[in-house]
């Protein structure tokens, strides 16, 4: 099974821990990690976090979330038919980044889409070519 996760899900572990809801999307998300790195999932990784990763203002975080681009199984770069798709999600109503995002994890070949953006995941579902989820879902959903 293939995975993408976004940059809200790298970045969950470095959010204030105070709300429960962090704290376990912070732990579910070091757990998918951990199963990447135990090879019971593959990551993909995109153009799309290497510029949103780039953003990020604390060297530190910066460095730890670009790590993982040497686990992916896929690195996505921006293509014609990705823009394409990012076009189409962007009429479904999903936000151009996020579009971008989506659109990456699909050229990948993605079973699974993981965000903590509640509002994404919603737009997400009306969106048959992926499954999008939260970290905590996926967790808890049953291995075979």
């Amino acid at each position: 099974m293939t995975v993408y996760l976004d940059n809200c899900c790298f970045n969950r572990p470095f959010d204030d821990q105070d709300q429960l809801r962090v704290r376990l999307e912070t732990e579910a998300k070091l757990e998918i990690q951990s199963r990447i790195l135990a090879k019971g999932l593959d990551l993909a990784w995109s153009y799309m976090l290497d510029f949103e990763n780039g953003a990020n203002p604390f060297p530190e975080r910066r460095e730890e979330i670009a790590w993982w681009r040497g686990q992916a199984a896929a690195d996505i770069e921006q293509t014609p038919d990705v823009l394409r798709c990012a076009e189409q999600l962007v009429a479904r109503g999903i936000a151009p980044k996020d579009a971008l995002h989506v659109s990456c994890a699909m050229a990948a070949g993605c079973d699974v889409f993981l965000s903590t953006d509640d509002r994404l995941l919603k737009k997400l579902s009306a969106v048959p070519e992926i499954r999008g989820c939260n970290p905590i879902q996926f967790v808890l959903e049953p291995r075979p």
